[in-house]
């Protein structure tokens, strides 16, 4: 038996997008090739290997379309997607950091009536953390880059775009992803 590696397929929308960029919306190639056999989605691109039953072989999608098109209405509030929408960037400093430095901080302090929301969290480093505490970003003498808001799944999705790393990205999936660079890159 061939050792299949550990693919993960590519969900489109209905209309050719990526269902999802933030995060990118993948599934794993199992659950992909089952929804396919199960005529749920369209089969768009395929990998080189293949997995066989006892009479038939099949080839594992790399790409796969929904039938039905999927309207995202809301984006869910995570620390995820609260980092994406910020970019991995302080709000306070600027700088940008790995996932691991990053903590969030409320703008108006729970202790002092603020909630944790879109509209209250921020991302921040753990320095920029520490420094403001349970102060108001006037008494922690620290200004926001801009304002948190609640972002919409298109939004969310441009932010991700921003920061995905082609490199990391499986080549059949390209022309689903960047159908907008240029040509010649």
């Amino acid at each position: 038996m061939n050792h299949i590696p550990n693919l993960t397929t590519l969900v489109l929308n209905a209309d050719m997008q990526p269902l999802s960029w933030g995060p990118l919306s993948v599934w794993h190639w199992q659950d992909a090739l089952v929804a396919v056999l199960q005529d749920r989605v369209s089969q768009v691109c395929t990998y080189e290997h293949e997995v066989h039953s006892v009479s038939e072989s099949f080839k594992i999608p790399s790409v796969v379309a929904l039938k039905k098109y999927y309207k995202r209405k809301r984006v869910s509030f995570t620390r995820y997607h609260v980092f994406l929408r910020d970019g991995y960037r302080c709000q306070y400093c600027g700088d940008m950091f790995d996932t691991k430095e990053l903590t969030f901080d409320h703008v108006t302090p729970r202790s002092k009536g603020g909630l944790t929301n879109w509209t209250n969290v921020v991302t921040s480093c753990q320095r920029d953390n520490l420094l403001k505490g349970d102060k108001s970003l006037k008494q922690a003498g620290l200004r926001l880059l801009r304002q948190p808001f609640e972002p919409t799944p298109h939004q969310l999705d441009e932010c991700a775009r921003r920061l995905q790393h082609k490199d990391v990205l499986h080549e059949s999936w390209l022309d689903y992803l960047y159908w907008d660079s240029a040509l010649d890159e």
